[in-house]
């Protein structure tokens, strides 16, 4: 593994780590990685980041039904709705929650 690739894993392990929109299972892939980064756990984050990674219509058709309701309660599951519409529009592929821009950030690094 590369410095350049080590560097942004560790960093962006680190946000997961502290994103609370990250899964316990990523944040234990995430912890497993900065524990003893090494090349296998490389390829388990970035397996994960890909995984877990929302898309931007994941994330409107969530935000819109009643489960992100229940999520993010109705105001705010609004808000979602509204901000997921705006950067698709924008053009975004991904969700960008802090756990989804890191996971975004080791799928692109790989």
């Amino acid at each position: 593994m590369n410095e350049n690739l080590l560097k942004t894993l560790t960093g962006e392990a680190q946000n997961l780590l502290a994103a609370h929109s990250c899964c316990a299972e990523l944040k234990a892939v995430a912890q497993k990685f900065l524990d003893a980064p090494n090349e296998e756990n490389a390829k388990i984050l970035i397996a994960g980041a890909e995984e877990c990674i929302m898309s931007v219509d994941g994330l409107i058709a969530f935000a819109g039904s009643e489960a992100g309701v229940k999520v993010f309660g109705e105001a705010f599951a609004k808000q979602v709705h509204a901000h997921g519409l705006e950067i698709k529009a924008a053009g975004a592929k991904y969700c960008d929650c802090p756990a989804c821009a890191a996971c975004a950030k080791i799928m692109a690094a790989k």
